[in-house]
């Protein structure tokens, strides 16, 4: 067990660095050939690695266990159903608990956590995909150094206004849809009213969460971009951050979180107006989805789910 652990840690090192392009420098020119099609940017084709970012107490016993993913993809989105290419074995007769089906491009911080009992000990709870021809897998387990604070205490990657409540968020059902009919979703939220003033902003990142560009020509007045590009999920989980377009005051944010396909909303953040939002979801393939919404002040959250039948024309 202490062999796989340390092989599970050296290769999240390892993904951590080549999704960068992590290697660099005088000397490393034939590492770097040897990892080339890890060094390259891509718009598709690319794997799913999880990624267990740690566990936290339950206020009412037991732990939760917090994991993430990278699409190492900048552009194709996946949908990978729940079964032997996505599973996560603490029940193996439905590989179900509770994971996406639908991955957006890049990284996705903490995206659901699973709880296991108080008596879990030292065994492993492992969350493993296979696409793209590639498996990969995330295996979580008590390490007391991964001891962290519930993400979905604050929402936010610094410590919350004291006094402030995350709001409550109620989804209307949402009858199902035949296409090329769009869906509309109405929540009910409330909140306290805090965060007073504006709460901290993340700044763009550079670097390895930039969309994929091509070399200029000797005689290009502007570097090409590869086209076509798709904007990162719009749940700010993902390490592609830009500056923070939410509304002031609670707002709700919706991302697909289980469905054969993506689907556009507008608005992409539904501001509050008297306790509700509504927003319009719109598809282009039949199916079953489960919506993921994201009631935030921007400084605390919480999130509810909803689930839309889209029939086919």
């Amino acid at each position: 067990m202490e062999m796989r652990r340390a092989s599970c840690l050296t290769a999240a090192v390892l993904a951590v660095l080549l999704a960068g392009g992590g290697l660099a420098g005088g000397g490393l020119a034939a590492q770097q050939l040897d990892h080339l099609p890890w060094i390259l940017k891509y718009n598709s084709g690319q794997n799913i690695q999880p990624i267990f970012h740690g566990w936290s107490e339950r206020p009412g016993g037991g732990f939760r266990m917090h994991f993430g993913y990278l699409n190492r993809n900048y552009v194709e989105q996946l949908h990978v159903p729940v079964g032997e290419d996505n599973s996560l074995d603490l029940d193996p007769a439905t590989h179900d608990q509770g994971q996406p089906t639908f991955f957006y491009s890049r990284f996705h911080n903490f995206a659901f956590g699973v709880d296991v009992p108080a008596d879990w000990g030292d065994r492993e709870l492992v969350w493993t995909v296979t696409v793209n021809g590639r498996t990969d897998s995330a295996v979580a387990w008590l390490q007391p150094e991964w001891e962290i604070t519930d993400p979905a205490a604050s929402g936010t990657s610094r410590e919350p206004e004291e006094g402030n409540e995350a709001p409550t968020i109620t989804v209307e059902p949402v009858p199902a849809v035949t296409l090329p009919a769009s869906a509309t979703i109405t929540t009910r939220v409330a909140d306290d009213g805090l965060p007073v003033g504006e709460p901290a902003v993340r700044a763009l990142a550079v670097g390895q969460e930039t969309p994929p560009t091509l070399l200029p020509g000797p005689d290009s007045v502007e570097s090409p971009v590869n086209v076509p590009q798709i904007p990162p999920a719009p749940d700010r989980t993902t390490a592609w951050l830009g500056p923070d377009t939410r509304p002031k005051g609670v707002s709700v944010t919706w991302i697909v979180w289980r469905g054969p396909a993506a689907a556009t909303f507008d608005p992409v953040h539904s501001p509050d107006e008297n306790g509700r939002t509504t927003t319009t979801a719109t598809f282009k393939q039949p199916g079953t989805y489960e919506l993921r919404a994201t009631a935030t002040d921007r400084d605390r959250s919480a999130r509810a789910h909803v689930a839309v039948t889209v029939r086919g024309d």
